[in-house]
């Protein structure tokens, strides 16, 4: 076990000696009657269960497991990206905090184009060009203003002191580091922290110090959020923008607010879901694929059948059409979520559907002639929250790319966003692989680009909170916790059996269905009967998920497989 999660128990020990005794215990399933927390990474799950252990509710613990996710799993986990927070506490109160980032003051429609007018692929994905104002500080900040029990600073602490004192490498790092090898060390800060002085990647079980990072985590925990955004790190991080050729300025980040929106919210089959509205997709392409296949019965179908399938991949074309139209920033652009959600356009959708021939996206298209949303990055990390008392939070954060910018702040540690790519780089071009350019998701100043993140969470017929889901995957995302909610609603299933679903993909186009290659081979053969055009990948979204179990009666935290993952939460130690 990592020094500071043996530090971290014994504190709690000592310090729960009015309560009963606890125990924080790791796996990759965990039952756990004082809470549990299940992420990407053993360490930073570890951090948020220790913090449910001392008595922090679960916002403080996602607060804490956010932070230490920017030290143990920078691919993805952050202090210069953002993200989405959805919180749903015991007594009813709910938000949706996000805290995605903004395109600064100097930001253009254009800004990525070269002098022919296409899109400079350098530009658009590396140095500081692609950068919005990051807003996870903000947006965590945000939640412990309105949720938080326990003091700020002690939130921060686990992860200052894994970033000051270093963390054993995992496998998984050690091959994130590697992927991002060649691009990493074009930086000199990220070649010196994650790369050797011959610039081969640091291995699994070495030893990572972060000292630039520690300090940056220091200076939030005795400031907060001021810090960042107001104070030396704002300072050293446009400093470096500037001399780089960038846009950001003091100003773009002394301007950033977290939003603190309605949820999306929605009945599926007698249970209640709870989701995000823009400015990301996800949630919305989650339920209008949810209500049009209320429509059908899946469990008559069979969990993984050709005919289930089917119908999952084309609710999903039906509702990538929807988002491809109207979806962007909400503060920019009327996105009309009702109307799209009104009972008559479903049906409208749901009717559209032939049960055994699939359609042809470019005819259901129409004059849009291959219009679809701008490609999204795959590394996004998620992690789900539940205390003793039924507080839940979803939590999904991204730097946009595995290791955003592939960059680091000059003297901060903080590993920088490339997030602006998710605008639509190219106004007035779309094409049938994938590129839009619509205007709802140009680039304007102060605007957030368009996600398909989906944190989510399910209640039951009874009111009980019943699953807590989210994954990565860029436009994978909403396809991902589409089948494990319908896996736990429809087909009955754990939480376990649920993510250990073979997932299925559409995203209108390209006009194929993405299947993992664990499918079986009678779906497979009943997909292509149905006029089907396939493409089999490995996987298919990372789903780190909380579920309650009705026969133990206990919430289950459970890790997906396909990547890294663990499971932590607290139990009581046996006299």
């Amino acid at each position: 076990m990592h020094r500071l999660a043996s530090v971290c128990v014994a504190l709690v020990l000592s310090a729960c000696s009015s309560a009963p005794p606890v125990r924080v215990i790791s796996a990759r399933d965990v039952v756990a009657e004082g809470g549990a927390v299940v992420s990407v990474d053993v360490i930073a799950s570890r951090v948020g269960a220790e913090i449910l252990a001392k008595g922090g509710n679960a916002v403080d613990a996602a607060i804490a497991t956010a932070f230490a996710l920017a030290v143990t799993w920078p691919e993805a986990g952050n202090l210069g990206g953002g993200g989405f927070m959805l919180v749903r506490m015991a007594d009813g109160e709910k938000a949706f905090i996000d805290y995605r980032e903004i395109a600064p003051a100097a930001a253009t429609p254009t800004m990525f184009l070269d002098a022919d007018g296409n899109v400079d692929p350098v530009r658009v994905r590396l140095g500081y060009t692609p950068v919005g104002v990051p807003g996870t500080v903000a947006g965590l900040a945000e939640a412990h203003e309105r949720f938080g029990s326990l003091e700020w600073a002690e939130l921060v602490e686990p992860a200052y002191e894994l970033a000051r004192d270093g963390i054993p490498i995992s496998d998984a790092l050690a091959a994130s580091i590697e992927a991002e090898q060649a691009e990493l060390a074009l930086d000199p800060e990220a070649r010196r922290i994650f790369l050797l002085d011959d610039g081969t990647y640091r291995r699994a079980g070495m030893r990572l110090v972060q000292s630039d990072l520690a300090e940056s985590l220091r200076q939030i925990a005795d400031e907060g959020p001021d810090a960042f955004y107001r104070g030396a790190i704002a300072e050293s991080i446009c400093a470096d923008a500037q001399s780089r050729g960038g846009l950001l300025t003091q100003d773009d980040f002394a301007r950033y607010e977290a939003k603190v929106r309605e949820p999306l919210g929605a009945s599926y089959r007698d249970h209640v879901v709870l989701a995000g509205p823009p400015p990301t997709s996800g949630g919305f392409v989650l339920v209008s694929a949810l209500r049009q296949l209320e429509g059908f019965d899946l469990k008559a179908l069979g969990a993984g059948s050709g005919e289930e399938l089917h119908l999952i991949a084309e609710t999903l074309r039906r509702a990538f059409l929807d988002r491809a139209l109207w979806f962007a920033d909400p503060d920019f652009v009327g996105v009309p979520v009702a109307d799209l959600l009104a009972e008559d356009h479903i049906d409208e959708l749901r009717a559209s559907i032939d049960p055994v021939a699939s359609t042809f996206s470019d005819e259901l298209a129409g004059d849009l002639d291959g219009t679809l949303i701008v490609d999204e990055s795959e590394q996004t990390t998620h992690f789900s929250v539940v205390d003793s008392e039924g507080n839940a939070v979803a939590n999904t954060y991204t730097l946009e790319e595995s290791w955003g910018a592939k960059f680091v702040a000059a003297g901060t540690g903080i590993v920088m966003n490339n997030e602006l790519h998710d605008f639509n780089p190219q106004p007035g071009i779309s094409t049938t692989k994938g590129r839009v350019g619509t205007p709802p998701n140009t680039i304007a100043p102060g605007k957030r680009p368009l996600s398909s993140m989906c944190p989510v969470l399910v209640f039951g017929p009874d009111g009980r909170l019943k699953l807590i889901a989210g994954s990565p995957g860029g436009r994978t995302i909403p396809s991902t916790v589409l089948r494990v909610v319908t896996g736990v609603i429809d087909h009955g299933l754990s939480p376990r059996a649920a993510i250990d679903l073979a997932r299925v993909h559409h995203q209108l186009f390209p006009d194929e269905l993405v299947l993992e290659e664990s499918h079986t081979r009678p779906a497979n053969a009943k997909l292509e009967s149905l006029g089907h055009v396939m493409r089999s990948v490995q996987r298919i979204g990372d789903a780190h998920c909380i579920g309650w179990d009705p026969i133990l009666k206990r919430y289950v935290a459970s890790a997906d497989g396909r990547r890294a993952g663990s499971a932590a939460g607290v139990v009581p130690i046996e006299e």
